[in-house]
């Protein structure tokens, strides 16, 4: 079964090559974060603005690797409505800030 995430993913690396893999499913080089850390890494970027520099930091990784990452997934959440890869300054909000405000007590 095919994830949507993967799906897309393939779907960028078939327009990159210009036609179909030239090699078995698996070969090249590895990611260095997992997919968890990637949506961790993207939301903390979202909501704190630290740099990608500062974050490669935290993560002990480079800035293209956190650049990577970070271009990889808003696109993901943007498409459930939890950023907008076109606004650059949107942030995330937290729960509070997305439900409904509270009625009066009783």
């Amino acid at each position: 079964m095919t994830t949507p995430w993967s799906a897309r993913r393939e779907s960028n690396l078939r327009e990159r090559r210009r036609g179909e893999r030239r090699r078995a499913a698996g070969a090249g080089p590895r990611n260095a974060l997992a997919f968890t850390d990637r949506v961790l890494l993207t939301l903390v970027h979202l909501r704190t603005g630290l740099t990608h520099q500062a974050l490669a930091e935290l993560y002990r990784g480079g800035r293209s690797t956190v650049t990577g990452a970070i271009s990889e997934i808003r696109p993901l959440l943007a498409a459930r409505g939890f950023a907008v890869p076109d606004r650059p300054g949107a942030r995330l909000c937290t729960l509070g800030e997305r439900s409904p405000t509270p009625g009066p007590r009783r």
